[in-house]
């Protein structure tokens, strides 16, 4: 499993739009990559400093790294006013994980 995790400055009155982008534009475009396992855009609690980091979650490096190219190419293409300065991006294999699926409602409690 890979991330690719990118840390944004916005505007901070822009964030609900950006926001916006995210469910209706890149999110249906992202999910739709080969190996893709999740999209989260976070609260990082800095909003009002106008701090936005998304993490997107795949199978395998080489969809994590499409998923850099496309975020740049999505936003370049739509959203360069909102976001017009280059994101810190991380990205890597997870080496360490856990998931609580009963939680999830995914798998059932046996007792």
């Amino acid at each position: 499993m890979h991330l690719a995790i990118r840390r944004y400055q916005v505007d901070p009155a822009s964030m609900d739009e950006i926001i916006r982008h995210a469910n209706e534009g890149f999110i249906p475009i992202i999910k739709d990559v080969q190996g893709f396992l999740a999209y989260y855009a976070l609260d990082t609690g800095d909003f009002v400093k106008g701090v936005l980091a998304s993490v997107s979650v795949f199978e395998d490096r080489e969809s994590a790294e499409e998923s850099i190219n496309m975020a740049a190419d999505y936003i370049r293409q739509n959203m360069a006013s909102l976001m017009p300065n280059p994101p810190e991006i991380t990205a890597g294999e997870v080496r360490a994980h856990e998931l609580n699926l009963t939680k999830l409602g995914i798998r059932e409690v046996k007792e």
